[in-house]
């Protein structure tokens, strides 16, 4: 039976690829997704793949996560540097996180680079658009391979 891994997705992520600014790329948020599908499948993994502009679901999809997933990947978006409660739902968390933003966080505005997923996160993937999340995957797909 395949690892399941919860990939969580905070507010405005599914606006990608509507951006005029250009800072999340162009591809939109139901490609990303279907990407993300195909490259899970490929690595043996059952994805479940999740948006929400409030923070109030992800902490109870985070708590979830805690009987039904072995894995999470998140993206907080603009809950990265505010949301304790995440953090706090992240802690209690027993398997490998990994923290992923379409955008290089630190090329960006100062406020934006401190996050406290962080805190909670095995690593952090960032600035490699919709390719981070593949790569997020792949990384949740090896740290899975090799956890005793």
């Amino acid at each position: 039976m395949p690892h399941t891994v919860f990939f969580l997705n905070g507010p405005n992520a599914n606006l990608y690829g509507l951006d005029k600014s250009g800072t999340y790329g162009s591809e939109s948020f139901a490609s990303i997704e279907q990407g993300c599908q195909c490259h899970a499948h490929g690595l043996g993994l059952a994805l479940d793949f999740r948006q929400s502009n409030h923070e109030g679901v992800l902490v109870d999809w985070i708590q979830e996560a805690r009987q039904q997933a072995s894995a999470l990947v998140i993206n907080a978006a603009g809950l990265t540097y505010s949301s304790v409660p995440i953090l706090d739902a992240l802690l209690a968390f027993d398997g490998p996180i990994v923290e992923v933003h379409m955008s290089n966080l630190w090329k960006r505005e100062s406020f934006r680079h401190h996050s406290y997923v962080s805190k909670a996160a095995t690593g952090v993937i960032a600035g490699f658009g919709a390719l981070g999340y593949r790569l997020a995957l792949s990384a949740v797909a090896e740290l899975l391979e090799n956890r005793p």
